[in-house]
């Protein structure tokens, strides 16, 4: 062969080989190469790293970014060419303002999560690619994930103050915007209104001046004038200058909010952003999420779009609380609630700082001054309204399973754990009771449902039964719920008008619209009805997200900007509509887009009023959903959760969120929703619910049962150990409630609320506090035996024992045997206990006693509300009793401030002291030398016996 054809054909050769290995990179390497970290629609986070081929198909890989590729991307299917006809197309001004801007300190300008650096200079961003690393994490190598490619310099425009004028309650600024939106649809003139509301309160709206937009409906004090004499100051930019605002504390000048130098304010029909600077990295709130309670500001994300999702990390759950607390690094506190019902995105980084995404709506900020934690609460459920007066019995142990299918079967669990000794109050149903999964409705199959509640009143108890939202549509003409509600006219309409329909439990279903004010009516004559027929004392109300087992309705969605926003948040399924109904869904306030949030919300104002109405009792109702301002109308519980011990652990973060967000009523399902739980687990979960100030256990159908009386007798007498520790503390535990229902004050509390100089306790979410004197340090791990418990300064005296802890803040080994848990008294509180029984009904006829807890100083106090446990307002009405104790110097006294309420004894049985330091030699009372009295003098406890007095008449004990 001539050399020349040999030349050729090693030519073709050659050139085949380099087609092939480029089409195969263009085919394999580089959809991978191409790529664009954490797109807006997928969590963004420090865990795990998600990377998308240019096909926008999930895959998980273990790649290293060599290289940075410029290109177009496509993420989810949608392509950038559509969303950039109305992007600014000016270069940053200064590269300076650009290169000086830390990593920590970058504000996002591609929240969509994909651009590329030519689109991002054309909004007049910075660009500059952070090298990642993404690696398995059980290595223990955590890259430093989700620092912005695209992000603001630090002087980008944005929003020009105008004018600056003074009003009757505070000041307000015109702004117009100077640089073109990266959004559609920007509203180029705002008003910022600063109102002065209280001494501690301040309101920040910012809104269109020219046109209606919605605004979230919740009844929030009205205030005329603004007040002068107040703990803070505000700075705003003056005119010609980039817009920006700060607050400030005036006794020490710590700036508790700053935009100046954060992202600029973005106003856009369905996209708004304002980025704040925080004081200190140590945030809590941002509900509702599953996690540590206190928040990691490390590119952390919290997405709030109520959504029937079983409680894990990392996700949009039941409910949407946009409110935070800070601890200031001084000790300090102060929080912020925005009042926008819109699905949104808040944004933590390391700076630290705050971004606020939604939507739509307004920006409508409270800012609450405190400064102690508890302030902080109390002036932000001020806003959204105290938490209700629970009935007296629901403080009690309920019970409840998805499987009693029989109302046989149901009393027969009631009266295995009678014979057991379970104290329980409250016997519930799951959907097992209804006709065909209709609601207000009762199967044959089911048995005897009156009956059953008969006798359960009979035993001194009280029931509840689950109701769904989803009205049956299937059998028009005989289901009297659908009949009325078509005539009055009263469901949620799709995008045509017409009842939109989902489907849920019972198949085809409408939905009522509680935002109309005549489904409260409907609402009300459903509740009568049944009642009329099964006198249930409370309601558990679920699925009200609004939970849908298809997309949007059984019709599909429009097509459109509603339904498919230019920007989503990062919402579980990746579109507003997923497990829910469609957001141009039409409701009397607004469409679903608006007030899909507040959804559980209006349903269980609407079944308070219903309640109230019928039973002209206090109403209880626990419901899955919830928005602010949810704790005046009813409680809450943490929803399908599982049986673990991570699980269990969750819990507590939970409950003292919610009592951040001002619903004192809740709990989690003890041992556990869903899966099998097991005998370790569920001893250890009972010890700690009975500590929930919502006591609940239930589980799912055809999972093993667990009542405390299906396990062994070690269970069985550590539950009842554990529950009559609780039924005896309930005059203690009533009493809470009833100053977070007249004050706003928390029930279950971090310690950190009430040692806020004690850093220590920041963190802490293994331990928490009934109000003020009683910690609860529960085991939470499997197999354990002993716990490290942290003691803040002070002296904590054990509940079992009355031995002293002196702490100087420090973590101390308690032993932690298989039954019991560790509970400590803090010194210098006195707590009223009521002798257990079975059931409240028995309990509240028992004699009372004391535990009296001196602090170093030989002093202590304490109260108690009492009234008759059931009657709607008898603060109101006056019919209830208020008394004080106080103890110094080896006498303990009472001050009876207010005695309405005398239908029951209340008769004084013991009181026992810790803490007394040397033996005494007379016990008096009343100056009546006493011979029932023991001394321990190992533990230094007195106790006090065969006391007869009566609590509303002042007594005297001494000791000498």
């Amino acid at each position: 062969m001539a050399e020349s054809s040999r030349i050729t054909i090693i030519v073709l050769l050659s050139l085949i080989v380099i087609v092939t290995v480029l089409l195969w990179f263009n085919a394999v390497l580089v959809p991978y190469v191409k790529v664009f970290f954490c797109p807006c629609n997928k969590t963004r986070d420090s865990s795990a790293q998600q990377v998308y081929r240019v096909s926008g198909n999930l895959e998980q890989h273990e790649v290293y970014e060599a290289e940075i590729v410029e290109t177009v991307y496509i993420v989810n299917d949608i392509k950038l060419e559509g969303i950039e006809q109305n992007r600014t197309h000016q270069r940053p001004k200064n590269n300076q303002q650009c290169t000086k801007v830390r990593n920590e300190d970058r504000f996002d300008c591609d929240p969509e999560g994909a651009i590329t650096q030519t689109n991002c200079e054309k909004r007049g961003c910075c660009w500059k690619p952070v090298l990642r690393l993404t690696v398995n994490q059980s290595a223990g190598i955590v890259p430093p994930l989700n620092v912005p490619w695209c992000y603001y310099p630090s002087n980008y425009e944005g929003y020009k103050v105008n004018k600056v004028y003074n009003t009757k309650l505070g000041l307000n600024a015109d702004l117009i915007r100077t640089t073109q939106s990266p959004y559609p649809e920007a509203i180029n003139d705002l008003t910022v209104e600063i109102r002065y509301e209280t001494q501690s309160r301040l309101r920040i709206k910012i809104f269109d001046p020219a046109t209606v937009r919605y605004e979230v409906p919740l009844n929030t004090p009205d205030v005329s004038q603004a007040v002068n004499d107040t703990l803070f100051t505000v700075s705003l930019s003056k005119p010609t200058e980039r817009f920006s605002v700060s607050v400030i504390r005036k006794d020490n000048a710590v700036v508790l909010i700053n935009t100046t130098g954060a992202s600029p304010l973005t106003f856009c029909n369905q996209f708004i952003e304002l980025s704040s600077f925080l004081p200190s990295s140590f945030i809590y709130g941002l509900g509702e999420h599953r996690g540590p309670l206190l928040h990691n500001v490390n590119w952390t994300r919290y997405t709030m779009w109520n959504k029937d999702n079983p409680p894990h990390e990392k996700a949009n759950l039941y409910g949407s609380h946009p409110f935070y607390l800070v601890m200031e690094n001084d000790g300090k506190s102060h929080g912020v609630f925005l009042l926008n019902s819109n699905a949104m995105d808040v944004i933590l980084q390391p700076s630290p700082a705050i971004t606020w995404r939604t939507i739509g709506g307004i920006i409508d900020l409270y800012v609450f001054m405190g400064p102690t934690p508890g302030e902080v609460i109390q002036q932000y459920t001020e806003v959204i309204g105290h938490s209700f007066m629970p009935p007296y019995w629901s403080l009690g142990f309920h019970l409840c399973r998805w499987g009693y299918k029989t109302a046989n079967e149901t009393l027969a669990i009631v009266e295995k754990n009678r014979q057991a000794g379970i104290p329980q109050d409250v016997q519930w149903n799951d959907i097992d009771y209804m006709d065909s999964k209709k609601d207000f409705t009762y199967s044959t199959e089911f048995g005897d449902m009156p009956a059953m509640v008969n006798t359960l009143h009979n035993k001194g108890m009280h029931y509840i039964m689950i109701v769904d939202p989803g009205i049956s549509n299937e059998f028009p003409g005989n289901y009297g719920p659908y009949d009325l509600g078509i005539k009055m006219d009263i469901f949620i309409k799709d995008s045509q008008g017409k009842p939109l329909i989902g489907k849920v439990w019972p198949g085809d279903v409408v939905f009522p619209d509680f935002t109309n004010n005549r489904t409260f009516d409907y609402w009300t004559q459903l509740v009568k009805s049944f009642h009329d027929k099964v006198q249930f004392d409370g309601m558990w109300i679920d699925m009200n997200e609004i939970s849908n087992f298809v997309a949007g309705s059984i019709n599909s969605c429009p097509k459109n900007s509603i339904e498919d926003p230019p920007y989503v948040p990062d919402v579980a399924g990746g579109s507003l509509r997923f497990s829910t109904i469609c957001a141009t869904s039409q409701q009397n306030l607004s469409i679903s887009y608006n007030v899909h949030n507040l959804y559980g919300l209006t349903e269980t104002e609407a079944t308070y009023m219903a309640l109230k109405t019928v039973r002209n009792k206090r109403p209880f109702i626990i419901s899955r959903s919830t928005y602010a301002g949810q704790g005046y109308y009813g409680g809450h519980w943490s929803g399908d959760n599982f049986a673990t011990f991570h699980d269990m652990a969750m819990s507590i973060p939970e409950l003292l969120n919610f009592n951040m967000f001002g619903i004192s009523m809740i709990g989690a399902d003890i041992c556990g929703f869903q899966l099998d739980t097991t005998e370790d687990l569920c001893q250890r979960w009972y010890q700690l619910g009975a500590f929930y100030p919502f006591s609940r256990s239930h589980n799912s159908v055809g999972l093993k049962p667990q009542d405390p009386a299906s396990f062994s007798q070690d269970l069985i007498e550590s539950t009842k150990t554990a529950y009559m520790i609780r039924y005896s503390l309930l005059p203690y535990l009533y009493t809470l409630f009833h100053k977070s229902h007249m004050m706003g004050e928390t029930v279950a509390r971090p310690l950190f609320f009430e040692f806020p100089q004690d850093k220590n306790t920041y963190s802490i979410d293994s331990q928490f506090l009934w109000g003020s004197s009683l910690m609860i340090s529960p085991a939470l791990a499997k197999g354990t035996t002993s716990i490290g418990a942290y003691f803040p300064s002070g002296v904590w005296y054990d509940w079992y024992t009355g031995g002293a802890i002196h702490s100087n803040g420090s973590v101390v080994k308690l032993e932690a045997p298989a039954n019991k848990i560790n509970l400590h008294v803090r010194g210098g509180s006195i707590i009223t206990l009521q002798d257990p029984e079975l059931t409240t009904t028995l309990s509240r006829k028992n004699k009372f006693s004391l535990v009296v807890s001196l602090d170093d100083d030989g002093t202590a106090e304490g109260d108690l509300f009492w009234d008759d446990g059931d009657t709607i307002d008898t603060h109101t009405m006056g019919k209830f009793n208020m008394i004080r104790f106080h103890s110094s110097k080896n006498i303990v006294t009472n001050n009876v401030m207010y005695a309405g309420y005398t239908d029951e004894p209340m008769l004084l049985r013991s009181i026992v002291v810790f803490g007394v330091l040397q033996k005494p030699s007379t016990v008096k009372f009343n100056g009546m030398a006493i011979s029932q009295f023991t001394y321990d003098d190992k533990l230094h406890v007195l106790k006090a016996q065969g006391i007869a007095a009566n609590l509303l008449k002042t007594f005297t004990l001494q000791w000498v």
